[in-house]
């Protein structure tokens, strides 16, 4: 399969709401994982990593940047961290059989797109790059020159764009590219002296004269009261990380400074963890292959997330878990992946266009759910799981026996609370259902139907793993409470479903 990794920077490290509304435009497709999100609030910036197939990169990346530049205003941005939009940097990595070339395909794909349907202003850098000014990406935007000089200076023919108008909105401007894997490594330090972390940025960098394929920038941790030095590694195998903390360690010392921590923001290579683990224990001949872990991914044996097949091949097999609580979170996803295709066939259609955001926020709305869904599917294995460790606790003593019952109870509820949120998700798609299939497009409708007819099977069958953990819990206001909840919910489905069965048959009969 060919791979894309894709690490958008957006200008937005504060306000988790939105960071989240980004990510679930992204995710428009299953195919479409997240890997990894980092939220900076000193910089003001979040680092989203997934992975696409080829063929969904550039729509998954467009959304996002489509979703920042309705919720992100670049005039009321601030943030320690050079920036040029609300979509800063979208860059796009080869990952196994992908090739650099088709990446920057993809960033110049990307790039058409996002400067003819949403007029922002396009720059394209590394291996993308149409211009040899521009390969780099300190060359375009910088700590000296970025989205309020940009506003000043883009009429100018130096900064005509790639793609796009020669003129700038409050999302500012893009930059996409092609390049190889980067690793962003930052350095705190023990003192609140900016120009030490600037100083030492200097020296390490390598457009300054410092290590090879390191670019850094001093900045300000306010609320650490230190700070910081910040580094991207373009090209590990030539400079790693070792060797940018060994030489900023060293600057460090030369100024009286120590080193308070370092982290790695976002995604980072086993090979580059092996090489720093090399220098550091002097090992020699040491092989990724040699690590457990790598060897057991390799070997497809390690690993939570289960494909389809593994996971009914689970199911079918003598263990009790996972068992009918898990299997009615799988069904009450596909419920909402069935009610987002509907909105999805809905969403462009003429005939529909007074339904257009209800159904963007239909699509938005199952994602989430569906997400959720599916990591309950882990949590009522893992909720059985515990049952059974509570009953295996010895019970020799009078103490011992009082622990075992609390341990117990305490399992058995939380038993109960797993399966009573996948009820009330697949309750919240079952209301998604109800309005795709009165409102969407109606050559789907029986789709819509079927999304209502899994939602509420697939609540029900929650209801009854609900039930029969009810029988062994001793605190009766938790076990009515319960109850009360579950004859509610009944209700409301059962009308939902009454509803959505006669519209549906009105249609096709």
């Amino acid at each position: 399969m060919k791979l894309i990794e894709c690490v958008p920077n957006f200008s937005e490290g504060r306000r988790k709401e939105v960071v989240d509304e980004i990510v679930n435009s992204i995710t428009f497709r299953s195919e479409v994982m997240i890997l990894d999100i980092e939220m900076d609030p000193d910089h003001n910036r979040s680092v989203i990593t997934f992975v696409s197939p080829i063929e969904y990169a550039v729509e998954a990346a467009f959304r996002g940047i489509k979703r920042a530049s309705e919720l992100i205003d670049m005039d009321n941005h601030k943030g320690a961290h050079p920036r040029f939009g609300a979509s800063d940097v979208i860059p796009f990595i080869p990952l196994f059989e992908t090739t650099m070339e088709e990446c920057v395909e993809l960033a110049n794909q990307l790039g058409e797109r996002v400067g003819n349907e949403l007029k922002i202003p396009v720059y394209l850098y590394e291996y993308a790059a149409k211009r040899p000014d521009r390969k780099d990406l300190p060359n375009i935007r910088n700590e000296k020159f970025q989205y309020e000089q940009l506003k000043e200076h883009i009429k100018e023919e130096k900064w005509k764009p790639d793609y796009g108008p020669q003129e700038i909105g409050r999302a500012g401007a893009t930059i996409i590219g092609a390049r190889e894997f980067l690793i962003a490594f930052n350095v705190d330090l023990r003192t609140e002296d900016i120009e030490i972390a600037r100083k030492i940025a200097r020296s390490v960098r390598e457009r300054s004269g410092g290590l090879k394929n390191v670019r850094a920038l001093g900045f300000e941790l306010k609320d650490k009261n230190q700070v910081q030095v910040s580094m991207n590694l373009v090209n590990y195998k030539q400079t790693g990380i070792y060797k940018a903390f060994e030489l900023v360690k060293l600057e460090a010392r030369r100024r009286g400074v120590l080193i308070s921590n370092s982290e790695i923001v976002g995604m980072i290579p086993i090979d580059a963890l092996r090489r720093t683990m090399n220098h550091y224990l002097r090992l020699e001949n040491f092989r990724n292959d040699q690590i457990l872990e790598y060897k057991l991914l390799k070997k497809g044996m390690l690993g939570n997330d289960k494909g389809i097949n593994q996971f009914l091949d689970e199911l079918a097999s003598p263990s009790p878990a996972p068992g009918g609580g898990a299997a009615s979170a799988l069904v009450g996803s596909v419920a909402a992946a069935l009610s987002s295709m509907v909105a999805n066939l809905t969403i462009g259609k003429k005939r529909y266009a007074e339904y257009e955001e209800e159904m963007k926020n239909i699509v938005r709305e199952a994602n989430i759910l569906r997400s959720k869904l599916m990591k309950l599917m882990e949590d009522d294995e893992k909720a059985f799981n515990e049952i059974m460790e509570a009953l295996k606790l010895p019970k020799n003593t009078p103490e011992l026996e009082k622990l075992r019952k609390n341990k117990i109870e305490e399992a058995t509820k939380k038993a109960s609370i797993v399966p009573m949120n996948t009820a009330q998700l697949c309750l919240e798609v079952l209301k998604l259902s109800k309005v795709v299939t009165e409102k969407g497009n109606r050559n789907a409708i029986t789709d819509g139907a079927c999304s209502a007819y899994f939602a509420h099977s697939a609540m029900m069958g929650a209801i009854m793993n609900v039930m029969i953990n009810l029988k062994s819990i001793q605190d009766r206001d938790f076990v009515e409470n319960m109850k009360s909840n579950i004859e509610r919910m009944k209700k409301e489905a059962d009308e939902i479903l009454e509803y959505v069965n006669k519209i549906t048959l009105e249609v096709i009969s």
